[in-house]
């Protein structure tokens, strides 16, 4: 029994080691990598730009002042320009970010979480698998942005209701993702030997199969973050989004179409500050998936 016990606490032992090993390995590839270094460096800044609105924000975003209405950038103390109601267009893009990362990380977390919910289980019962996954079909088919659209239209416009619509879409995404590399790692011998031994389906599926397929799952993550910030810019473009007069990439860009020839300025920089923020986090994680899977390319 002691013999058993020293066994047990000796390989309890090597794994934190190895575990500690493997964290050291992925940060060195993660310094070495450039891409993904600019992609994180990017990320951050979007988000200390969101967090730090309040304090950065030159102005009120809905403080009006109509006498500067269509202010160039630089006159009257508006650095970036002023829009149709004289509101500082630079305030209402950093409190734009506010959205926009609020939704991205929100949608990104929630698909993550119940996508790989699904996913696993689909994988691991076959009655459960048929189900699921013919539902993550019907929703895969409909075009995300149409189906995020429909969403809208029954729950309504406001940012919690945008969070509830991308989540959904973005879901069956995640669950096909999760459940392809968690097939691949129950046919593996170890996960048989499991069976055998008589180890529960939750051990099975929370204590190997769950820690096997988180990269994979964290890269298909930050690729719905920069997703579902460009499908929200739509929706609040196309109106059905964040609610005037809250500030938004998207609604800031669809005030700016109207007066592009005159108002440059309006189409200009939150056109480019979303931009940014895909091209930062797609970047991030490409640069992920290549540290977490180096087999990948």
């Amino acid at each position: 029994m002691q013999q058993e016990t020293f066994d047990r606490r000796q390989l309890s032992r090597v794994r934190r080691e190895l575990l500690r090993e493997q964290r050291a390995l992925n940060a060195r590839r993660f310094f070495r990598n450039r891409q993904a270094v600019f992609g994180a460096l990017v990320v951050l800044v979007m988000l200390l730009l969101a967090v730090l609105a309040p304090v950065l924000a030159p102005a009120d975003p809905l403080a009006q002042s109509v006498a500067n209405r269509f202010a160039k950038p630089g006159e009257a103390g508006y650095l970036l320009g002023a829009d149709k109601l004289g509101r500082d267009l630079l305030s209402r893009i950093l409190y734009g970010a506010r959205v926009s990362m609020t939704v991205g990380l929100s949608v990104g977390l929630s698909s993550m979480v119940f996508g790989m919910i699904m996913g696993l289980y689909a994988c691991y019962y076959p009655t459960l698998d048929k189900i699921l996954m013919r539902i993550c079909d019907g929703l895969s088919a409909i075009p995300s942005t149409l189906l995020a659209i429909a969403l809208m239209a029954v729950l309504g416009s406001s940012i919690y209701n945008v969070i509830t619509a991308l989540s959904i879409v973005y879901i069956p995404r995640m669950a096909r993702v999760s459940r392809a590399a968690a097939l691949t790692v129950k046919e593996q011998t170890y996960i048989e030997a499991l069976r055998s031994q008589g180890a529960s389906s939750f051990r099975i599926i929370w204590g190997h199969i769950a820690p096997n397929i988180l990269s994979s799952v964290v890269v298909q993550a930050s690729y719905n973050f920069a997703n579902s910030i460009i499908t929200e810019a739509a929706l609040s473009f196309l109106g059905v989004g964040v609610p005037a007069p809250q500030p938004s990439w998207g609604n800031i860009l669809s005030e700016g179409r109207e007066v592009i020839t005159t108002a440059w300025w309006m189409i200009v920089y939150p056109g480019a500050a979303t931009a940014l923020a895909v091209m930062g986090t797609n970047i991030f994680g490409d640069g992920l998936r290549d540290i977490l899977d180096p087999h990948s390319n």
